[in-house]
């Protein structure tokens, strides 16, 4: 046995070069079918002896699916990064982090601090991962989750084959950090035999490696790159190409586009150089990454509440391309607005295949020169991962067809009706997409909550039930979902049961679910709030509702206009004789005025990891603050999650405070 383990060990070691040549740098030394005998043999040999020991490719990918994510608290915190929008932003982090060595220097003159120098590196869009090695085998991979606490995807990052299971260096515990990603080339490669292609290599990567089915992770073939080691039990480095160095030692992969500099302006020149080859990389980024590269300097600097001192992600402006205006479509939403879609030439943006723009309505169109630009060149701009914008014509010739404003319903047929720049279809009874669109939302996880419901559940149940109306959806039984296709008795019984359980509900969910005209989340909140009673917000006047925050005159003539509808009466009252219960919360409690959220406006966006926005929002309220949907002037503070977009750029613009680290949240919160 002793014998065979050792032809084992050898073998394994052979492989995991191999993988290393070729997943790491890109050198292969066999070719394919040599690899395939060797690994063969490896099963083989592990299939005879009845061991597979730790480190042994076959590990890779597994078998079983998990049952969930256990938490994973992380030795280091993984820090969030500070934010340069542009060069201006940048020499201010310069000019700070200058200051501070300097102070040092003059209180320290026995031991000042070297002359600032840089590394810049790219920064990668895809997945933060912390690895953890004990005695240089990998026992351990997870998510950032909120910099402290992550979720621990072991199974999934094995898969990664450019991931080393095991490392040279086998003293003690070693957190690695780095970000998991899809390569562009794979994903095009995956995307022609894909039975749902997948839309981008950020989410892929993303969505691969928290899926709990390790199999789905190794079919997308995922590429991990390293960039910090987070946390040792001993190990230090003087600078930050020496632990560059020992990544690279360690068979990690290292970003080819890592380059060191003794000046800012170097600096400068390098993110101008980066900026103009973008597109040009096999894998997506939406910035650079700018640290100090003195590790001391580092320590000296140290911390805010939130980022480094020491290191700023510069932000790449949202990407621009010019194409051909093809077609506009006009499409009816659950309020009868008419919106108009503009197709365009297929154009590439920052790894996105970009088909579809938005046009929010008639005065965008006038306001942007854009009446007549079908088959002229237009400008349009992406960014993030917000759906792409016309910005207007890239020339000045009028040189396009007319875009024809449409008179009557592209559903219905009915004649529509300007009110301001925008055209609605005041058909609510039978045009198609505004009864399919009320259903939905009705229906929707922020209204009713009632689960497995979709809008080609509402589809399903207008076409062939003749559901036509929310109330409607209270009077289905068992024999009449039965009948229909996709519906076995199981998904029958659970959409009854979501039906009879989402007649217990609040007050101002409900108030949400009815679509009541230019009403939000927010303001259907306060509402309930005020209130506390259905009947008595039916009977309200627009008198009494303009001296409710944030409700003016138009908010309140829709919403007694609502009310006074003989149509919406009749569905509510039909709603409420199934045994819909909308039931005030009780009025909260005498809030502590002494906390950092008492009386400030707050928005929230992107995607928390302890809390749903929702909850946050709960708790935020519960301690006097007031959450709102947009950023303006008033907005007092703006929490940023993950994937964050234009309200973030735009509190930043207008000088407004961020929260973006999860843990300081937290705390403020009372939850940490």
């Amino acid at each position: 046995m002793t014998d065979a383990l050792q032809a084992m060990k050898a073998l394994i070691e052979e492989i995991n070069h191999h993988n290393y040549l070729y997943y790491t740098k890109d050198e292969p030394s066999i070719s394919d079918a040599e690899y395939d005998k060797l690994y063969d043999r490896l099963v083989a040999m592990e299939r005879e002896t009845g061991i597979t020991l730790p480190d042994s490719p076959t590990q890779r990918v597994g078998d079983q699916l998990l049952k969930g994510f256990d938490e994973h608290k992380h030795r280091s915190r993984l820090w969030s990064l500070d934010k340069a929008q542009n060069l201006d932003d940048l020499m201010a982090w310069h000019t700070r982090a200058s200051k501070l060595v300097n102070d040092y220097n003059s209180r320290n003159p026995e031991n000042p601090l070297p002359p600032l120098s840089f590394v810049v590196e790219l920064k990668f869009d895809g997945l933060t991962l912390n690895l953890t090695y004990e005695n240089g085998a990998l026992v351990q991979a997870a998510t950032r989750g909120n910099g402290v606490v992550g979720e621990g995807i072991l199974a999934q990052v094995k898969t990664i084959r450019s991931i080393p299971l095991t490392i040279p260096y086998n003293e003690g515990i070693i957190e690695i950090q780095g970000e998991g990603i899809m390569n562009l080339s794979v994903l095009e490669e995956y995307n022609k035999t894909a039975a749902e292609p997948l839309k981008n290599a950020r989410n892929a990567a993303a969505g691969a490696l928290r899926n709990l089915n390790p199999k789905v992770t190794a079919e997308r073939k995922l590429n991990a790159y390293f960039y910090n080691v987070g946390y040792t039990d001993g190990l230090a480095f003087e600078d930050h190409r020496e632990m560059v160095d020992f990544l690279r030692d360690n068979r990690f992969r290292v970003s080819p586009f890592v380059k060191f500099f003794d000046s800012i302006e170097a600096v400068v020149q390098e993110l101008e150089s980066i900026l103009s080859m973008r597109n040009t990389f096999d894998f997506l980024i939406d910035g650079l990454v700018v640290k100090i590269n003195d590790m001391r300097t580092r320590e000296v600097l140290g911390y805010t509440d939130k980022f480094p001192r020491w290191a700023v992600a510069y932000k790449f402006e949202a990407e621009e391309a010019v194409t051909t205006l093809l077609s506009v479509s006009w499409e009816v939403g659950r309020t009868g607005k008419i919106t108009p879609v503009a197709k365009v030439e297929p154009v590439d943006i920052a790894g996105v295949t970009v088909q579809n723009c938005t046009l929010n309505n008639i005065g965008d169109i006038e306001r942007k020169n854009l009446k007549h630009a079908l088959g002229s060149h237009v400008l349009i701009r992406r960014s993030n991962d917000v759906i792409p914008e016309i910005l207007g014509k890239a020339t000045d010739e009028q040189d396009g067809e007319e875009i024809v404003y449409p008179e009557h319903c592209p559903s219905c047929g009915s004649v529509l009706e300007l009110k301001g720049a925008h055209l609605f279809c005041l058909n609510r009874l039978e045009c198609r997409p505004q009864l399919i669109g009320r259903i939905t939302h009705f229906a929707s996880r922020d209204a009713m909550d009632i689960e497995t419901f979709s809008i080609m559940t509402a589809e399903q149940l207008y076409q062939e039930l003749d559901v036509r109306d929310p109330a409607d959806l209270y009077d289905l039984t068992f024999d009449d979902l039965i009948k229909l296709d996709r519906f076995g008795e199981k998904k029958a019984n659970k959409l009854l049961t979501a039906f009879e359980k989402s007649k217990q509900c609040d007050l101002a969910s409900f108030l949400f679910a009815l679509g009541i005209p230019n009403t939000g989340k927010t303001t259907t909140k306060v509402l309930a709030d005020h209130y506390r009673s259905l009947q008595k917000l039916m009977e309200a006047t627009t008198e009494e509702l303009v001296t409710l925050q944030d409700i003016g005159e138009i908010v309140a003539e829709s919403i007694v206009g609502f009310f006074r509808d003989p149509v919406m009466q009749r569905s509510i009252e039909r709603l409420l004789q199934a045994g819909v219960n909308p039931v005030s919360e009780e009025a909260p409690a005498v809030v502590n005025t002494d906390n950092p959220f008492f009386g400030k406006t707050v928005v929230l966006t992107g995607t928390l990891s302890a809390m749903s926005r929702d909850e946050a929002g709960k708790k935020l309220e519960a301690m006097g603050a007031k959450i709102t949907g947009s950023v303006s002037k008033k907005t007092d503070i703006v929490i940023a999650g993950e994937s964050a977009g234009s309200k973030l750029t735009k509190a930043q613009e207008l000088g407004i405070r961020v929260i973006d680290d999860e843990q300081e949240l937290l705390q403020l919160l009372g939850m940490a």
